[in-house]
């Protein structure tokens, strides 16, 4: 049974698997965004969560949690001054996984794991609704135009009439 197991193992024991994740953390938070298979994706997804909220707390015990994580101290310091930061509003969800298919070699899925950006509003999906219903006003009219312009010659001449006939007079 698998009663309080969490976790994926990945085939790896369990020091193997600890330095792997260790290594993709560092790697990750470096680089801003890796690629690597689905299930190593979403296991590095809460700990790098984790290691986030370790650099929005910014306290010295935080600090040292952190470093005792991340194998680097330049991606430490950029975790703390850099990229906590942009999250400082943010509630938790700071990755986002996008599926790119399968890998050619092992058949195995493969997927980029990135650091969601601060600046990205979900309001964004509205704005092209917006522009169509202006494209349909804008269609409009243009076929009420349509019946000007063929008015247009007809009432061109009776701006004429009434010119000649001042003029004649």
């Amino acid at each position: 049974m698998r009663h309080n197991s969490a976790g994926r193992r990945l085939g790896r024991t369990t020091s193997h698997r600890i330095a792997m994740f260790r290594n993709m953390v560092t790697s990750f938070l470096e680089h801003g965004k890796i690629t690597t298979t689905d299930a190593k994706a979403k296991e590095l997804r809460s700990i790098a969560e984790r290691m986030i909220t370790l650099g929005k707390k910014g306290d010295l015990h935080a600090t040292r949690l952190a470093a005792a994580y991340i194998r680097d101290k330049k991606v430490v310091t950029k975790l703390f001054t850099e990229i906590a930061p942009m999250y400082a509003e943010r509630q938790g969800g700071y990755t986002r996984i996008i599926k790119l298919g399968i890998r050619p070699g092992d058949n195995a899925p493969v997927s980029i794991i990135e650091l969601v950006e601060a600046e990205m509003k979900p309001k964004k999906a509205a704005k092209p609704a917006a522009p169509k219903a202006a494209k349909v006003e804008k269609a409009a009219p243009v076929a009420a135009v349509a019946p000007a312009v063929e008015e247009a010659p007809a009432a061109a001449e009776a701006v004429e009439a009434p010119a000649e006939e001042k003029t004649e007079e």
